[in-house]
């Protein structure tokens, strides 16, 4: 089956509400996979004219975003969360080494949380991992990397607090 822009956002949306709970997050997962083995759909998003974070679609609705990302060159991202949104990264081109970090003192306004890496392992193409409310995580990349990510509102629109590695 191919996938197309509008079919890919259609089949979210459909999953998203009709179950927008971790476990239903679980199906959208599922369905990023899928799509990822579409190289035609893939290439249309996260080629050589991608920037670095490109919303190709946000639902007027439910709120949720499809992202193509193409991060050129070696970069690692401080440990973040997605707020109170959720994100799921589909891994496309190039490998990403993540890690989850353990909260240690929750972050606010006023002061960055304090985290301890917990788990590193690697995204590789065609794979995607959900990262649900509060899950602080952190992207490392040795090369050029390409992802189409949904995220559960647009995190650029939202409030969010800084993480210190510590320990």
């Amino acid at each position: 089956m191919g996938f197309t822009l509008e079919s890919f956002a259609a089949e979210c949306r459909r999953l998203i509400k009709a179950d927008p709970s971790a476990a239903g997050r679980g199906k959208v997962v599922d369905l990023v996979r899928e799509a990822l083995k579409d190289e035609k759909f893939v290439g249309s998003y996260v080629n050589d004219n991608t920037p670095d974070r490109q919303v190709l679609y946000e639902d007027p609705e439910l709120g949720f975003c499809i992202c193509a990302h193409l991060s050129r060159g070696a970069k690692e991202a401080n440990p973040h969360d997605h707020g109170s949104s959720w994100a799921i990264y589909g891994q496309a081109i190039g490998e990403t080494e993540m890690s989850d970090w353990e909260v240690l003192d929750p972050a606010s306004e006023s002061n960055p949380g304090k985290v301890r890496r917990a788990r590193v392992y690697t995204l590789k193409p065609g794979m995607a991992h959900v990262y649900n409310e509060g899950n602080v995580h952190s992207p490392k990349r040795v090369t050029t990397t390409g992802l189409i990510r949904i995220e559960g509102k647009n995190t650029q629109k939202m409030k969010r607090f800084a993480y210190q590695a510590v320990g």
